[in-house]
């Protein structure tokens, strides 16, 4: 059996990618899967970038990395302009040229990744959605291409994790490894399976959440003088979405099921 380890929404949080990667080095995984937004809300998107760029087999387009470091935008939010800035050039030409969705097979599935929807990074569709926003997700569109329609489809975006499966139709969401919600205890996917098979074989889905130091991660963004660290603080110990902070973000995060306190 093959194994694939899914990550996604890093969001510069470096502590919490390391923890991650080290859980998946030692269940001895070696393909990992990004599926986007490497920057943006943490203190150090320039090393998250690095080190996706070297140890991620795939890494797919976020909307963070599509709005974030656009040339051509001009950010009158300090924040904004700080995350933009710790990045190199060089890195918002990466994260904006990369690959929309990723299709593969395993155990006789025929998988699609994306980090949103099958239209745009930056449509979002919550975990209460409709059937025909469920059933948007296997749909070929101008982004996704023409291959094989899909039936399971692994997405992000919105920082919560959930699986369903409907009429042989599987969705998952991957969570956030270095923003989540909710329970902020990062979270990544694990497939397994026969990669590239197209017979039938066992096949899971298991969800895998890793603690780590956030208030090593926290004291980063301090002490490197990140703007809104408390609203950072916020959603790392807490889980708590700094929604009244994010208001003037353009098609950014702004997730479901935001707590009210503390979990």
């Amino acid at each position: 059996m093959d194994r694939v380890a899914l990550i996604s929404d890093v969001h510069g949080n470096l502590t919490a990618l390391e923890a991650v990667l080290g859980d998946i080095a030692a269940r001895g995984i070696e393909r990992i899967f990004n599926l986007g937004d490497y920057v943006g809300k943490g203190p150090r998107g320039r090393a998250v970038v690095d080190k996706c760029r070297e140890v991620c087999e795939v890494n797919l387009l976020g909307n963070w990395d599509d709005s974030l470091p656009d040339p051509n935008r001009t950010d009158d939010r300090e924040a904004l302009r700080w995350w933009k800035n710790e990045l190199r050039e060089e890195q918002w030409t990466w994260l904006r040229g990369l690959p929309f969705s990723y299709d593969f097979l395993i155990s006789g599935r025929q998988v699609r990744l994306f980090h949103a929807s099958s239209t745009d990074v930056h449509r979002r569709i919550l975990y209460d959605h409709d059937e025909a926003e469920f059933l948007s997700f296997f749909e070929n569109t101008p982004a996704t291409g023409d291959g094989p329609v899909p039936t399971v489809v692994g997405y992000a975006d919105t920082h919560d994790p959930f699986y369903e499966s409907d009429r042989g139709r599987t969705l998952f969401n991957t969570g956030s490894v270095g923003n989540s919600l909710g329970d902020p205890t990062p979270v990544y996917v694990i497939l397994e399976g026969i990669l590239d098979s197209p017979a039938p074989a066992p096949f899971s889905i298991q969800f895998v959440r890793v603690p780590y130091d956030a208030y090593a991660e926290l004291a980063v963004a301090r002490e490197l003088g990140m703007p809104e660290c408390d609203g950072y603080e916020s959603e790392l110990i807490h889980g708590l979405y700094r929604t009244n902070l994010y208001n003037s973000i353009p098609r950014a995060y702004h997730g479901r099921r935001t707590p009210t306190a503390p979990s």
